[in-house]
Formats: structure tokens, C-alpha cells, sequence
């Protein structure tokens, strides 16, 4: 198994730890449910080091990513982000990721694209093979760390920590500058859990220094270090897609609810020309939240069925929120029963569990 710089760092801090996308990585700590909360209430700190990061630059890079992603990265200016995904030629997703738009270089545009773990060497490849124009790319996964600060806590915490006003960067926007006496850490205003914080982008041979000042600085909130585990709670309870689960290769982004990421009006793209159908005629099945009035927990490949017991669909996600102590899932339907306040039946083994499709987040800040 890979490891990342903090590895040591988790074992020493008695996480239980298990392999995910390769990599040896913390599940939890204390417990989900204690980390889940310090997130909600307070804040806590993931190592997501994991995570893939490839750098395009020059002339023609506006054009590649714009030709293999499905938003409009036209409409970033330095300093922004945007939420997209790489569709394949079949209306499927390769992957889901983020685009930083970076400084100018000499000129040409400079962008950042941050990819799944499990997903690096497929992205690397299906982006490379697009790469007509021979634009620049340079995979520095192996060398870039990642640390997600999050919560409402997060941004009075890593405040001390930097003369960068933390508190003026918009969500999904970012800057670049100093943390912890650490040059050229970019502090983005992105997560993966619905509480805020920040997304720390830094060196591997600086990311140790780092965890331990945002520790330190996290002492005032009794911050919390994080695991995967609670990773996946947040962001279910937020209903953010997980790519393997909710999203892959055979689902359209029109069905998993991600038509706002697919601007099929601003020329051709991958799958364009499908995702466009799929505007204007509807799809078959959409990915739908659903709430278990029970207490079994709806687990990855259920079947779903409607109250005549017919099979509509599968259920991709599921846990028990943490937030709202109740079962609550994601799971694919034919569209004629997607819509809010239906009843739908989970199949647990023997058992059918009534359950009711409800609008998303889950979770709503009070």
C-alpha cells in the first residue's frame, strides 16, 4: 500500500486505519459519529493526500480541458474553481474533479485539475489522449499533499495562522500565499462535507509542518482529526456525489442530477451531442435521496421497488446520518418515481423497508 507524508501521523494518533484507492488512510479516530459532529459543530482536519492533481498550461490548455470536461471552464478567471466531470463517448462520467484556474503564465492560461484517488492513472490517460495539441500536462499527484479543513470553526482557526483574509475568499474561489510560515500553500474555499472550511493545497515535504500547526491552531475548537469514514457521512448527508457509487462510467450526469455541471450549449464536447438529447427529452432514471422509516441502513446495491413491489431501481449510497439519527440513501429510479414524497420499498434481504424520496441536502443548517 502507498502512504502519504502523514501516515505515521494517524497510526501514532491510534486511527484505525484500512486501504482505500491504494493508499494506507485513517477510517477514524475517536468514531465517526464524534468526527462527523466536529465537523458540523466545530471543525476537524482530513488528510485527502490521496487525491490526484495534474497541472495543464500554455496555449491550447482552455481548449483541452474544455474539449474533455463537461462545465465551461471559459467562465473561470484566476483564482476560481468549478465543479465538473470528464464524460467518456458513451454519456457515461470517466470521473468527476475540480478545475483551479491559476496565474497566467508568459500570457497562456495555467490550470490545476483535481481527480479521484482511484481514478489518477485512468484521468492521466484519457486526458492524454485527447491531448491533440500537445498542450502541456505534468501529474505532480506524487508530490502535492492535501489537507481539508473544515467546519464552521475552520476559517477563525487557520485565520491565526496566515495574513491572508480567509474570511474574503468566496466559496470556490481560492489564493495563493503563506500558512504556517509554509510559502505557496493555496487556500481554496472548497470541501466535500457542506460546513465550509478550506481545502489545503501544499508540498509533500511541508505538509507534516503543516498538519501540526493547523492541530495547534484547532486546539481553541477542539479540533478533531478525520477520517474517510466520516468523509463519507458529510457528504451523503449533503447528497455530493461519490464517484464508484452514485456516479461512473455507465451514468449520464443529467441522470445523477448534474445538469448544472453540463453546459451542452457551449460547443462540443465529449458526449455533447447525448447530454443534449438527455436535456431536451428526459432521461429513464434519475439518482434520488431517500429516507428509511426504519432503522436498517440502506446499503450500496439494494434493489428498490414502488409499493407494488415492482423493481424501479438500486440503491448506490446509504447510511445512518449522524446529523439527523435517521437511515437516509442515494439510489438510481425510473424517473416516473423521483418525484418528492414518493414511497418507495428498500430490499433488505427478506426484509422491505418503506421509505419516502425527499428533496436534498439532507442536511439544512439551522
Amino acid at each position: 500500500m502507498k502512504s502519504t507524508p502523514l501516515t505515521q501521523k494517524h497510526i501514532d494518533l491510534g486511527a484505525r486505519m484500512a486501504e482505500f484507492a491504494g493508499y494506507n488512510m485513517p477510517i477514524s479516530y475517536a468514531g465517526i459519529k464524534e468526527e462527523h459532529h466536529a465537523i458540523r459543530n466545530s471543525v476537524g482536519v482530513f488528510d485527502v493526500s490521496h487525491m490526484g492533481e495534474f497541472l495543464v498550461k500554455g496555449n491550447g490548455s482552455t481548449e483541452l480541458i474544455q474539449k474533455v470536461t463537461s462545465n465551461d471552464v471559459t467562465k473561470l478567471s484566476p483564482g476560481e474553481a468549478q465543479y465538473s466531470c470528464l464524460p467518456n463517448h458513451n454519456g457515461g462520467i470517466v470521473d468527476d474533479l475540480l478545475v483551479y484556474r491559476l496565474e497566467d503564465e508568459d500570457g497562456a492560461p495555467s490550470y490545476m485539475l483535481v481527480v479521484n484517488a482511484s481514478n489518477i492513472e485512468k484521468d492521466w490517460n484519457w486526458i492524454k489522449e485527447h491531448n491533440d495539441a500537445n498542450v502541456s500536462m505534468e501529474n505532480i499527484s506524487y508530490r502535492c499533499g492535501l489537507l481539508a479543513v473544515q467546519g464552521p470553526k475552520a476559517v477563525e482557526a487557520l485565520q491565526t495562522l496566515t495574513e491572508v483574509d480567509l474570511s474574503s475568499i468566496k466559496y470556490y474561489d481560492f489564493k495563493i500565499g503563506e500558512m504556517a510560515g509554509i510559502k505557496d500553500v493555496i487556500l481554496s474555499a472548497t470541501g466535500y462535507t457542506g460546513s465550509g472550511g478550506f481545502e489545503l493545497y501544499v508540498n509533500n515535504e511541508n505538509l507534516v509542518e503543516l498538519w501540526d500547526a493547523v492541530m495547534e491552531a484547532g486546539k481553541p475548537f477542539n479540533i478533531q482529526p478525520t477520517g474517510l469514514g466520516a468523509r463519507d457521512t458529510l457528504r451523503l448527508e449533503m447528497g455530493y456525489c461519490l464517484y464508484g457509487n452514485d456516479i461512473d462510467d455507465t451514468t449520464s450526469p443529467i441522470e445523477a442530477g448534474l445538469s448544472w455541471i453540463t453546459k451542452v450549449k457551449k460547443g462540443g464536447f465529449n458526449s455533447q451531442p447525448i447530454f443534449a438529447k438527455h436535456k431536451a427529452e428526459g432521461v429513464d432514471k434519475k439518482l434520488v435521496a431517500f429516507v428509511v422509516e426504519d432503522r436498517r441502513v440502506p446499503r450500496h446495491g439494494y434493489l428498490l421497488e414502488d409499493k407494488s413491489e415492482n423493481g424501479i431501481g438500486v440503491v448506490t449510497s446509504g447510511t445512518q446520518s449522524p446529523s439527523l439519527d435517521i437511515p437516509i440513501g442515494l439510489g438510481y429510479v425510473k424517473t416516473e418515481f423521483a418525484k418528492v414524497g414518493t414511497e418507495i420499498l428498500v430490499i433488505a434481504g427478506k426484509k422491505k423497508l418503506n421509505a419516502k424520496v425527499v428533496k436534498l441536502p439532507f442536511y439544512k443548517k439551522d
